[in-house]
């Protein structure tokens, strides 16, 4: 539902419409410049208790470096929380006040924020807004509707749409020979440091990514997916994909990263798109795994347990995007070779919920979760089951499953689906899988069980994932492509995505000096013999990599030519 409400000038009159919507007539001798200022306050959504706001104001008189928008309220409305402008509030006045990064009002130009509310009885609209102490007129767009979406998300945002193709990604997806074939396949954009917000090295942005989403969208529905990665201290066991911010740059995360990406996500002009976020890969996980006396575990994992910035950073930005009608959070949950232990599983759930409940985020602000990002863990292992045993021996004894409750991503998510409700999640949320490089196809791919000799002769001989070990995750040699993106492809699995863009590296597989701040992990070096978090084991990784996120040409031959379902 989404409702309006005007208030004008005095020069200014009403006229009723036919549509039951108030439109603003001004007089011959009243010029636009006469209005100062225009607002147009909107409730997006409203249920029993509370509300979402959308506010925008238009500037006509000088210029401004910074602003305030002032309102009262005649009904017992509290501002609870908010975001793309400060907002404070005494008894009935409310004061919104610009942020850092946008406080620039030119003439004519607008700015938008928005709020959620709580009230009782009725929830009256204000009727007089100033800006700088000038008092505004109200736009109206009607009582019964007005510009933007409509507020409600849906169940599942891949049900009966497209999703968004990047054309970066997929024009050096078709430079490639045979490329073609997967250059239109919808992949994730990441947004994995500041810069690019804007756009790197003349790249784009994030608007220009959603404003490219608008063209594809048409007439039908449109989702975008895009990772939001760039926590201080990030990826805390890993060194290729070490972020730019420190470990107590929490207030940088915050004010310079999640705050200008809000900012942007709930410009009114993309309230049609479906807007599906993935908060941070690779976090909250390594807080249960790699910290305190695990032989996995970093000083850098216990820095962040122990300063709490990754759960409040993931709370802040739940809570910032989940206050956007349109935007749809999932937050990640690792993959079965990660979280599928029992002493793992349970507490990744309670974390996540910890995180899930700070820094002003609920449990409604989280839409889903997602396995398997950027990983390469099999979608189904067909040929074992974690129930078999072999000379009595149970699979779980196996070196390869080395006494994991999962054997594949599909089960792990299914069942982690139902970990995530039992702590107090929403029944209704979902789970996206990656599959961009989970295929394991190609000439390797198994046809069958492996030999009953032994457990691990049953399992290594039968299992599609051909990795080393299940805890190697840089650039893998063999991996293939996986499902191609779907809708609702399992119960309880709202889509199939690529989140991860299929010939992007994982990291460098040697040194290589760089601004982006991304270290060099030995795990992406092919002749690396292994941590204990693969079990001393080869890394598996392929040769002459760049850094991550730069394009693998070899990487993504191999991930065509191994792609399972097989290309055409």
């Amino acid at each position: 539902m989404s409702r309006t409400r005007t208030a004008l000038l005095a020069a200014l009159a009403l006229v009723a419409t036919t549509a039951g919507t108030a439109t603003a007539v001004v007089p011959a001798d009243v010029g636009v410049e006469a209005v100062p200022c225009t607002v147009d306050y909107k409730v997006q959504n409203q249920w029993d208790t509370g509300f979402t706001a959308a506010v925008t104001v238009t500037n006509n008189s000088a210029a401004k470096s910074s602003w305030a928008v002032k309102w009262s309220y005649a009904g017992n409305q509290k501002v609870t929380s908010y975001w793309n402008a400060k907002i404070s509030q005494s008894g009935a006045d409310v004061t919104a006040a610009n942020e850092t990064y946008n406080g620039t009002l030119a003439t004519g130009g607008s700015v938008s924020f928005g709020f959620n509310g709580s009230y009782s009885g009725t929830n009256a609209l204000p009727t007089t807004f100033t800006l700088d102490g000038v008092t505004c007129n109200v736009d109206d767009g009607g009582s019964g509707g007005g510009g933007g979406g409509t507020g409600s998300r849906v169940d599942n945002p891949y049900t009966g749409a497209k999703v968004y193709v990047n054309p970066e990604w997929s024009a050096k997806a078709a430079a490639e020979t045979g490329g073609s074939r997967i250059s239109n396949q919808p992949t994730g954009v990441w947004l994995d440091r500041i810069a690019a917000i804007n756009g790197v090295g003349g790249g784009m942005g994030l608007r220009d990514h959603l404003d490219a989403a608008l063209a594809q969208k048409g007439s039908g529905e449109e989702v975008v997916q895009l990772v939001v990665y760039d926590l201080p201290g990030r990826d805390c066991a890993a060194l290729a994909s070490n972020g730019e911010l420190g470990p107590t740059e929490i207030d940088k995360y915050k004010t310079q990263f999640i705050d200008p990406i809000a900012a942007i996500l709930a410009d009114s002009k993309y309230s049609s798109l479906r807007i599906v976020t993935t908060i941070e890969i690779d976090s909250l996980p390594n807080l249960v795994t790699n910290t305190g006396s695990r032989a996995t575990a970093t000083p850098q994992c216990d820095t962040m347990l122990a300063n709490g910035n990754y759960v409040k950073g993931v709370g802040y930005a739940l809570a910032k995007l989940g206050a956007i009608p349109n935007v749809y959070n999932y937050i990640d949950a690792g993959h079965h070779g990660w979280l599928g232990w029992d002493d793992n599983f349970a507490p990744s759930a309670t974390l996540f919920k910890q995180a899930a409940t700070s820094e002003g985020a609920t449990v409604d602000d989280v839409h889903g979760f997602i396995t398997n990002t950027a990983n390469y863990s099999a979608l189904k292992e067909n040929n074992f089951t974690i129930n078999d045993t072999v000379n009595g021996t149970s699979v779980r004894q196996s070196k390869w499953v080395d006494w994991n409750r999962y054997v594949d991503e599909l089960s792990y998510a299914q069942a982690f689906r139902s970990q995530l409700v039992s702590v107090g999640f929403n029944s209704g949320i979902g789970m996206l899988i990656d599959t961009s490089r989970n295929g394991w196809g190609g000439t390797a791919r198994p046809t069958g069980p492996g030999a009953t000799t032994s457990v691990d002769t049953y399992v290594d001989g039968g299992r599609y994932d051909r990795r080393i070990h299940v805890g190697n995750w840089c650039n893998q040699s063999g991996a293939g492509l996986g499902e191609r993106p779907q809708a609702n492809p399992a119960t309880g699995i709202d889509a199939y995505v690529w989140m991860k863009p299929p010939g992007e590296s994982d990291g460098s597989s040697s040194a290589i000096p760089n601004d982006e701040g991304k270290g060099f992990d030995r795990m992406c070096d092919p002749t690396y013999t292994g941590n204990a978090r693969n079990g001393n084991n080869m890394s598996g990784a392929l040769p002459n990599a760049p850094l991550s996120g730069h394009w693998f040409s070899a990487q993504f031959q191999q991930l065509m030519t191994n792609a399972y379902p097989p290309l055409s």
